[in-house]
């Protein structure tokens, strides 16, 4: 068997380890401070910059400074030529200096002396090779190479360009000839073109740092209406999870719009395709209900939590995983072992005999179905922590005249699980591929081992943060004394602080090939 991490093993998920101690000294007081949230787990440096938009025009604005100081040039010539070399100033100036002529060709640079023949020949008025209309040169303009056009015919080329999206950073002269790409500067001189396309295209500019960053690592965070970039840090890298600063947490070197720790990047791939080729199938079999265990009557899970009651009179208590019975006596319900669901409670009837054959596909649909599982406790874990930052920390702070600050705890907990939810959705992505190859399967028992234990303490954690707070509230009857509420919150912060060191250490854990780290 690999060898493991002790601090995994010492892990126990006991109800009387965040209890108060005897000798705690908790009075009725209601002034009485309450226990901070403290994290015994030592953070590990964070290998990536969170940059906002005036973070990302302030590197942008230094390289075009950059180049056009050492290749002595103009700043929209040095704009130019950046963006040609993914903005990268070591290409920029690699390539400058290795075939000028060639680079100035490709990038859409001119050259300065044909600039000026082109310019001497223009003499009175002009005629424009769009529309044919004859006018002072005051009203014409070129880029440039010192083809001109007259303004209103550029501010009509400008305006479908821009319109098309951002392509138009690449528009050349309007002469078919011509490769000269047109700069900032001319698409802002235009007194006939509207604000709200220099802006557009000012606004295609900057993103292009970040959308066509050539060598360097950078991505906009996906997260809902957020515009931040995340810059990961030079060298090796082998965790992409980020969390940027809106909350959103996002792998950075793969399209997934979410972290997907401990599973590496190729397998979420690997994954993702094998759901769109199974999606029907599964689908038809993940039903949004379940029939209960004992009576059939069909329940609707409404909470985030697996411990599922079934209505009076029937009031039997099951896991909305495996359907079995939920198990309170000393410990909490773990079904996450593959071979343990074959054999529970299946044998009552003939559909579950079924699902509980060896069969590749149905060990995919067991691993499938507690992946998808998990998604949705996080997606209410989410909802539950909005209602209980905008309702129940606010009730509770009346009631107990605490300020929000003093119950951030709460707030604290209802993240960990939500970051929890996530991490264990993924290992069960990381068990199924665990349990498909030969040279790792033998790790399989060690792996449902600890991830059951998660299991445990992330349901303990769930549950005290989901409903042993309900009493708390202010309309719930016989409301409970500060000194009851101060032992739910230590309580509270204790579990959320085990659960959040046990993840983190699972995670470096699994990441490590199941070695010790």
């Amino acid at each position: 068997m690999a060898a493991i991490d002790n601090e995994l093993i010492d892990y126990d998920f006991d109800d009387d380890d965040y209890l108060p101690c005897d000798d705690f000294d908790a009075t009725s007081n209601s002034d009485e401070s309450l226990p901070e949230l403290v994290d015994d787990q030592t953070g590990e440096e964070r290998k990536y910059a969170i940059l906002k938009e005036s973070d990302i025009r302030q590197r942008q604005e230094k390289d075009i400074t950059e180049v056009s100081e050492v290749l002595s040039i103009p700043r929209n010539a040095a704009s130019i030529l950046l963006r040609h070399c993914g903005w990268t100033v070591s290409e920029a100036l690699d390539r400058w200096f290795a075939n000028e002529e060639e680079v100035c060709k490709s990038a859409g640079l001119i050259e300065q002396d044909l600039k000026i023949v082109v310019a001497s020949c223009e003499v009175g008025d002009l005629t424009c090779h769009i529309c044919y209309e004859s006018d002072s040169p005051a009203k014409f303009s070129s880029a440039a190479c010192g083809h001109p056009f007259c303004n209103s015919c550029w501010s009509k080329y400008l305006e479908v360009s821009i319109d098309d999206g951002a392509c138009c950073l690449i528009l050349r002269c309007p002469d078919p000839s011509c490769g000269v790409v047109v700069d900032q500067d001319l698409i802002n001189s235009f007194k006939e073109l509207p604000e709200q396309y220099k802006a557009k295209y000012a606004r295609f500019l900057l993103r292009s740092y970040v959308e066509e960053c050539g060598k360097r690592r950078i991505k906009w965070c996906p997260g809902p209406g957020c515009e931040n970039a995340v810059d990961f840090s030079p060298g090796h890298c082998e965790n992409f999870d980020v969390l940027c600063d809106c909350s959103h947490e996002f792998c950075g070197n793969c399209p997934a719009d979410e972290a997907h720790s401990p599973v590496d990047c190729e397998t979420v791939a690997e994954w993702s395709k094998k759901n769109s080729n199974e999606c029907c199938t599964v689908n038809w079999i993940a039903a949004n209900t379940k029939p209960c265990p004992k009576c059939k009557s069909p329940i609707e899970k409404n909470q985030g939590c697996m411990h599922m009651t079934c209505r009076a009179p029937c009031n039997f208590e099951f896991c909305w995983l495996c359907l079995g019975k939920w198990r309170t006596s000393g410990y909490f319900h773990s079904c996450n072992s593959y071979e343990k669901a074959k054999s529970r409670l299946y044998a009552e009837d003939n559909h579950r005999k079924e699902m509980a054959e060896e069969n590749p596909w149905k060990r995919y649909i067991h691993y499938y179905e507690r992946w998808t599982a998990n998604q949705s406790s996080r997606k209410r874990a989410l909802a539950d922590l909005d209602e209980a930052k905008t309702v129940q920390m606010v009730k509770l702070c009346d009631v107990y005249h605490k300020s929000i600050s003093e119950l951030k705890g709460i707030e604290e907990a209802w993240l960990q699980i939500v970051e929890c939810r996530r991490v264990l959705r993924w290992s069960y992505v990381y068990g199924y591929y665990l349990s498909e190859k030969e040279e790792t399967k033998k790790n399989i028992h060690l792996f449902e081992y600890l991830q059951g234990q998660a299991e445990i303490g992330l349901e303990r954690l769930h549950r005290c943060a989901e409903l042993e707070l309900i009493p708390f509230i202010p309309y719930y009857r016989d409301r409970p004394t500060p000194k009851e509420f101060h032992d739910y919150y230590l309580k509270l912060i204790n579990l959320t602080t085990v659960t959040k060191n046990y993840f983190q250490n699972l995670v470096r854990f699994f990441q490590n090939g199941l070695c010790a780290v």
